[in-house]
């Protein structure tokens, strides 16, 4: 059976016309889909823990900004995350996490991770952490390598030297909580975190416009684990 698997989606309050609308970069889906998933796009709702209950597995992907506690620069400027939006991905990730199932967070989807296991966040690197290198290019990817914890299960599922990530955020993990770190940046940004059964994956990155390794890999590793779910 090919699990389902959903896949939250980013909620735009305004389009440009006064009106709310969802969207998400197909890729996602795609990358489930090549292995061996059957996607699903959620839209936001209330029973987050009945929904919980009818997929194999949750993608959380890239997103928008979590807001910072006290004010930043006059300069800084932050894409914020809409109330009712993380309201109901923190909801869905708890019912999801609770029911044993597997779980890959991309991005934003990291950052809720580390920050729902008790973790902290830099809200902004170059604030933050003005030593750290490149993390967002102006009109594209920046790209930066990759230092994998030894014997991390993000090591067994990469299985060779990952070689550069595409890198596109300005926020990162600063303290994993209850997670583990499973990845640095060259600079010692944290990269990725991870928690032991169920599959628990959180990567900065974004593997599903990335080539072989990465997409095939950790979808791969992911949907396989949806799998073992389904069957259960």
């Amino acid at each position: 059976m090919r699990p389902l698997v959903g896949i939250t989606q980013r909620l735009h309050e305004d389009d440009g016309s006064g009106r709310p609308r969802l969207g998400l970069d197909p890729r996602y889906a795609e990358a489930v889909a090549a292995a061996g998933g059957v996607p699903v796009f959620l839209p936001i709702q209330k029973d987050a823990d009945e929904l919980a209950t009818r997929i194999q597995g949750l993608v959380v992907p890239g997103g928008p900004d979590f807001l910072p506690a006290s004010p930043y620069p006059a300069d800084v400027r932050f894409d914020a995350v809409a109330p009712v939006q993380l309201a109901f991905d923190r909801a869905l990730l708890a019912a999801t996490r609770e029911g044993g199932l597997p779980v890959l967070g991309i991005c934003y989807g990291m950052q809720l991770l580390a920050l729902e296991a008790g973790g902290q966040l830099h809200h902004h690197l170059p604030s933050d952490r003005p030593d750290a290198g490149v993390h967002k290019a102006d009109g594209g990817d920046a790209r930066h390598g990759l230092r994998v914890e030894p014997g991390s299960h993000l090591a067994a599922i990469l299985g060779e030297p990952p070689g550069e990530v595409n890198s596109r955020h300005h926020q990162a993990v600063s303290d994993a909580g209850g997670l583990r770190v499973a990845a640095r940046a060259p600079d010692g940004v944290i990269e990725a975190v991870e928690a032991d059964d169920p599959f628990c994956l959180g990567v900065q990155w974004h593997p599903e416009s990335l080539g072989r390794i990465h997409r095939r890999a950790v979808f791969g590793a992911f949907v396989a684990a949806c799998r073992e779910a389904a069957r259960r």
